[in-house]
């Protein structure tokens, strides 16, 4: 079986969680991960021999990779890394700035289109997962309305936010919704919810030395786009229980779409997810949007791509046939 020869570029929590996927797909082969790092630090952390190498290398393994997964971050990192690695290779990252995605698509685009390459960008579960459950659920009942609730998870870019404040030496933020507004929702009330009405945040916040606890406790209840919308509720904990208790990066949530059918018929579609590490799951999602990526270039496709045109059976291991037999 000739295996998917796969690159890993950078090598953050998501990277390792590609890392960990690769090892579950049996018709891909990891060539080399890339990093901004010292790559011997890199290796050495790892219990198998795994080349590592600079991401100033990069331009070296063009034609030895089939698709290279990038693992930087959405605010600076993807929006100048996929465009690049997508003239040299096919590409997948996980871009989720909702709201520049298509300033992203279109950048990405032009570099495949030139270099007859794939991008698949924003692959994960939300914008990935979500986004096509949500696409389903208006396509079939276009009568309706879609909710989106988060959690209970931890918000990486929330967290951030946090530990920005002079005084906070690390915190965890949770995204929590609530129950009412999901329960209204399953019972095809098809509510008009504020923000504040669908999610809490709950903030786990350790303290420098001497730092004004009710100063720093306002600032972060205040803090538009982040905070200042919801409910927020903050605890100060010593560091030790925040490693402890708040260590992980568990997330998931929901997708419901209330619509009706016929004579007024209320029919509900939901998708949940509830997972123990949000950049492993993620990782997974990108190395089976990876194997769809190397399919549809093999077929003469070029340009970029996001999930909402990807054929489903494209991502699986198995056959036509297989799919057919054993889960249609």
């Amino acid at each position: 079986m000739q295996k998917i020869k796969i690159g890993i570029y950078g090598f953050g929590n998501l990277g390792k969680g590609v890392f960990e996927a690769i090892k579950q797909n049996l018709d891909m082969e990891l060539i080399a991960i890339f990093t901004r790092r010292d790559p011997e630090l890199v290796a050495s952390h790892l219990k198998e021999d795994i080349t590592v190498v600079s991401t100033k290398k990069v331009e070296e393994y063009k034609g030895k990779i089939d698709v290279m997964i990038a693992c930087g971050g959405s605010a600076t990192d993807l929006p100048e890394q996929t465009p690049m690695l997508a003239k040299m290779f096919n590409v997948v990252d996980s871009f989720d700035t909702h709201a520049k995605i298509p300033e992203h698509y279109a950048k990405v685009n032009e570099s495949a289109k030139r270099a007859e390459t794939i991008g698949v960008i924003s692959a994960g579960w939300d914008p990935g997962m979500f986004s096509l459950n949500r696409l389903y659920a208006n396509a079939i009942l276009p009568k309706g309305n879609t909710y989106t609730f988060w959690g209970k998870g931890v918000s990486q870019g929330h967290s951030d936010a946090i530990r920005r404040i002079k005084g906070v030496k690390d915190a965890r933020q949770y995204t929590i919704p609530i129950e009412e507004a999901v329960n209204r929702v399953r019972n095809g009330e098809n509510p008009n919810l504020t923000t504040r009405e669908k999610h809490l945040r709950e903030c786990y916040v350790v303290l420098e030395d001497g730092a004004d606890k009710v100063k720093i406790e306002e600032e972060i209840k205040n803090m538009p786009n982040y905070f200042a919308e919801y409910d927020t509720t903050v605890h100060f904990i010593s560091e030790e229980e925040l490693l402890k208790k708040h260590s992980g990066l568990p997330h998931g949530g929901n997708v419901l779409h209330s619509g009706e059918t016929g004579a007024g018929n209320k029919e509900v579609i939901e998708y949940k997810l509830n997972l123990d590490s949000n950049p492993e799951f993620t990782g997974a999602v990108l190395v089976a949007v990876a194997r769809a990526a190397y399919l549809m270039n093999k077929n003469g496709e070029s340009g970029a791509r996001t999930m909402f045109s990807i054929a489903p059976q494209l991502m699986s291991r198995l056959s036509e046939e297989e799919l057919i037999k054993t889960l249609l």
